[in-house]
């Protein structure tokens, strides 16, 4: 017989059993709750969850740190809130779709397996289509698509960039710029659609593409309809492109009519759209940093306009708050923090970032009412892109990368974003559109044939690249050669020497030159000047014989002491991966229809020249660009 002692030992053990499993069910439930309920509305959702997480998970969805970190382990940790590529940052080289899902699902797997299994979000620079990615469709930049005014166009463009980073797994974009260029001298200029404000404003419509389409002002709430769309974000908050004398990162001087009229006004487009993040600028504003602005990130974005998404830093943007960066990063956190950012794009130092703010909010130097704030955004955002519901991406989107009907909308955009500022020297006719029978057509220059300088930077790598073989799309001359009579030579000559157009005759010279790829700080310049040999070949092959330039570039370029030399001058600026739709135009199957979005300049001296300045004296004004017609089809005889 068992003794008293033991059976009461037993029913102890049993009612800590049935405790523990009462507990463990309750636990259960709890972390259940509303937020894992896609019918209840977002902010219950954003509250209920807010309020099972402790300070270390509410730091980590503050976190965005760069892919090479994103190991599970961190992941797990620090509970990261979210993950970035950087400019060229990729699972390998030339990695297929197939291989960027996974990489993303597995990350997102990782945070999936944490206590409250908060999905991190990917983010990715998309900003002229899904640039990053081998065989993605390169849209021209925004400088092309600011010449077209079509709001439309924008918003297909929106659309298929969304469905082909959607297609790698990635639910968030950093992009569109809507910065206003006010200096071409600016190494951005060409992420911005115009110097006119109207232009960028009526070009927002790209959010609509992007995110999906809003039927009422979203009064800042953020929306992403689906697993087709993506989290947008606008940038660089703001009057990044006003800085003094175009210098990336520099500090914009400005009035509150130009700061509130001109430089802010796409960002009221944007919020009424449902962006769903915003981007902080590198630069300041009247010697203010904006990534320490409380009056402008809080107080204005978040107050007075009502943005409810989140803002986010820029890439190491709160380190450069000090100068040199990096050298107060305990201030750094603290000012950004308090002045309104909400996530970090640390993207390197998380354990010093997430480390410094836990401290902070514990020695009171940021209140808990601002960090609750911050998490609220990025989960709000979160929820409202269906990303707990969603969370992994889709392989049966794989094949929408560089499609052919996304390749057939870019060359629609390359066509209707050419300016033609001249057409026929003095007293002699127009020489556009060309003949599509000429016997010999010579095609020069360093741009002609060469993918990667019509692309521009923020293409494959940061800066861009040179060459043909490190993604698919078709050359300016591909285009010529697939466009022509096939009884026409077209002879291609990379760098003709100064005898070359007398050695044979030739029926049309087409030169194509420009600037070579660059990204930010790396773009800006005080001459603006075509690079060698690029005058050189304008000179030898216009010298005898018909010849029409096309300029590639990012900005407007000194062309001045060129342009009496040539007969037709085509603005091609960064046209992207479909290079036939140069030539759809040069040869009448189009017609020209493009009008600057920028002034062209005379002289550098002149700038900052905008239209509407009181010496305005530019060499071709904003707005100017001339047209031509297609050329009707010819009609075969009948047998």
């Amino acid at each position: 017989m068992k003794s008293n002692t033991t059976m009461s030992r037993k029913s102890v053990s049993l009612v800590g059993l049935v405790i523990l499993c009462c507990h463990a069910s309750l636990t259960e439930q709890r972390l259940q709750g509303i937020f894992k309920d896609p019918k209840e509305p977002i902010d219950e959702r954003v509250k209920d969850l807010l309020g099972k997480m402790n300070l270390e998970e509410k730091v980590g969805q503050m976190t965005q740190i760069e892919r090479k970190n994103a190991s599970a382990e961190v992941l797990k940790s620090y509970f990261i809130g979210s993950v970035l590529s950087g400019g060229g940052s990729t699972p390998k080289v030339n990695a297929t779709v197939k291989e960027w899902v996974d990489m993303v699902n597995g990350m997102q797997q990782a945070s999936l397996s944490t206590r409250l299994g908060i999905p991190m979000i990917y983010g990715i620079d998309a900003v002229h289509g899904h640039n990053n990615v081998m065989n993605a469709t390169i849209f021209p930049h925004n400088v092309g698509l600011g010449v077209t005014r079509d709001p439309q166009l924008l918003k297909e463009i929106g659309a298929a960039t969304a469905l082909e980073v959607r297609a790698t797994g990635i639910p968030y974009a950093f992009t569109p710029c809507i910065a206003v260029c006010r200096d071409p001298r600016w190494g951005r200029c060409y992420e911005s659609y115009s110097e006119d404000h109207r232009i960028v404003q009526q070009l927002t419509e790209i959010i609509d593409g992007l995110q999906g389409e809003a039927k009422t002002d979203m009064k800042g709430m953020p929306y992403v309809n689906g697993k087709t769309k993506v989290a947008g974000s606008s940038k660089h908050y703001v009057g990044d492109g006003g800085t003094v004398k175009g210098i990336n990162e520099n500090n914009t001087i400005v009035d509150d009519s130009a700061l509130y009229g001109m430089h802010m006004a796409a960002y009221v487009n944007s919020v009424a759209k449902g962006i769903a993040t915003i981007m902080a600028s590198y630069s300041s504003i009247n010697g203010v940093k904006m990534h320490a602005h409380k009056q402008l990130l809080t107080d204005y974005l978040k107050g007075k306009l009502g943005f409810k998404g989140f803002i986010i830093s820029d890439w190491e943007g709160i380190d450069r708050i000090t100068s040199p960066a990096h050298s107060n990063y305990s201030y750094s956190i603290q000012a950004s923090i308090n002045a309104g950012i909400d996530m970090v794009m640390v993207p390197y130092n998380y354990t010093e970032f997430y480390d410094g703010l836990i401290d902070l909010v514990k020695k009171n130097a940021i209140p808990m009412s601002r960090i609750d704030d911050a998490v609220s955004r990025i989960l709000r955002v979160k929820f409202a892109m269906g990303l707990f519901e969603n969370p992994l991406g889709d392989y049966s989107l794989i094949n929408e990368v560089g499609s052919q009907k996304h390749r057939e909308l870019a060359r629609q955009a390359v066509r209707k974003s050419l300016v033609l500022l001249k057409n026929g020297k003095p007293g002699n006719p127009p020489i556009l559109p060309l003949p599509k029978n000429a016997g010999k057509i010579v095609v020069a220059g360093s741009h002609a044939n060469n993918l990667g300088y019509q692309c521009g930077g923020w293409t494959i790598e940061w800066q861009g690249v040179s060459g043909n073989n490190w993604t698919a799309g078709t050359t300016i001359l591909d285009g010529i050669k697939a466009t022509v009579d096939k009884r026409t030579k077209v002879v291609y000559k990379k760098k003709p020497s100064d005898t070359y157009s007398s050695k044979g005759k030739m029926d049309y010279g087409i030169v194509v030159v420009g600037e070579v790829p660059y990204a930010e700080t790396n773009g800006d310049s005080q001459n603006l000047t075509i690079p060698a040999p690029g005058p050189a070949v304008i000179e030898n092959v216009c010298k005898e014989t018909k010849c029409v330039v096309i300029i590639v570039s990012g900005r407007p370029v000194v062309i001045e002491p060129y342009v009496d030399k040539i007969d037709a001058l085509v603005a091609a600026w960064l046209p992207g991966s479909e290079g036939q739709g140069v030539a759809d135009v040069l040869f009448g199957d189009y017609g020209f229809t493009g009008k600057l979005a920028r002034t062209w300049f005379k002289r550098v001296d002149q700038l900052p020249m905008n239209y509407g300045d009181p010496k305005y004296d530019p060499l071709f004004p904003f707005g100017f660009g001339l047209e031509t017609k297609p050329i009707p089809p010819t009609k075969k005889p009948e047998l």
